[in-house]
């Protein structure tokens, strides 16, 4: 599994307490401890956990599938995220799934949880609900995530119009019901949905991917700031459907980590005037 691409959840000053709740659930473990940042493993993937302010709160235009062997998996899961959570669809027997629900957790992340076959050997899957002026455009983001990323590949797709529910759908037939795909190895799905809700795509949640070099940190975000996309600060952007991005180089977080306090705060210090990250910026800063 690729856990150089992994999702970052905003946190206004409560990541570690969050951090801490999903690895009880999860059986998880914290792997990075700082007041800012928090990382955490759980089933071998990576999700950061950052406490960034006030400024966003995350919602569920993305949401996290969790892929469960037995009904009691299910249940179990079920039971301890609604812990001061809410049910967005009753955890009940669907057409898709003999027992499936989604609900909102005390910390406002949202899960899906799903009695299902694992079509890869991730065991949580973010899931990207195209809305507003964005929906009907979950095939055209596949194929430009797909094609931007090394070793992509687009998996199964179910539009609204293919009939598989057997009932009428208020959704256009050649809308995206669900559809699977990777990116360098990692996996999301996506949908399309004409509901109006009150919330889309923001900094809330965000998928940070790691760069080995300079030139593939400038391709990846090249490419997704490009036709729409914008650039922000410090490796953040959004690209042209406003979902947010972290171009983050490996040698970025290298340097911060130097033992010599000086030369790491003087790196965070250009990085924090950087839009798209520059290592050679970053390495004369550290040098200097």
């Amino acid at each position: 599994m690729n856990n150089d691409i992994f999702p970052c959840l905003w946190y206004d000053g409560d990541a570690k307490e969050s951090a801490e709740f999903y690895c009880n659930i999860f059986g998880g473990k914290i792997t990075a401890d700082t007041p800012v940042v928090m990382n955490i493993d759980i089933f071998g993937q990576k999700i950061m956990l950052l406490n960034g302010g006030p400024q966003f709160k995350k919602n569920a235009s993305v949401s996290f599938m969790v892929i469960c062997e037995t009904e009691d998996e299910v249940q179990k899961y079920w039971d301890q995220l609604m812990d001061g959570g809410m049910a967005l669809m009753a955890l009940d027997s669907y057409s898709w799934s003999k027992k499936y629900g989604w609900l909102k957790d005390k910390y406002d992340v949202t899960w899906q949880i799903f009695l299902g076959e694992k079509q890869t050997e991730q065991k949580i899957i973010p899931t990207l609900m195209f809305i507003h002026e964005n929906n009907g455009k979950a095939i055209e983001a596949i194929e430009l995530y797909t094609n931007t990323f090394p070793n992509s590949k687009i998996g199964n797709i179910l539009r609204y119009g293919d009939g598989s529910e057997g009932h009428p759908s208020p959704e256009p037939a050649k809308n995206i019901q669900h559809a699977h795909f990777e990116i360098d190895g990692y996996s999301f799905f996506c949908m399309d949905n004409s509901y109006d809700h009150q919330f889309d795509f923001n900094e809330g949640i965000s998928m940070v991917v790691m760069t080995d070099d300079q030139e593939q940190t400038d391709k990846y975000w090249n490419t997704l700031t490009s036709d729409g996309g914008r650039e922000s600060m410090c490796g953040w952007l959004k690209d042209k459907y406003g979902f947010s991005w972290q171009i983050v180089p490996k040698k970025l977080i290298q340097l911060m980590s130097d033992p010599d306090q000086a030369k790491a705060q003087k790196v965070v210090q250009v990085m924090m005037r950087m839009q798209k990250i520059i290592i050679k910026d970053l390495e004369e800063a550290y040098n200097s």
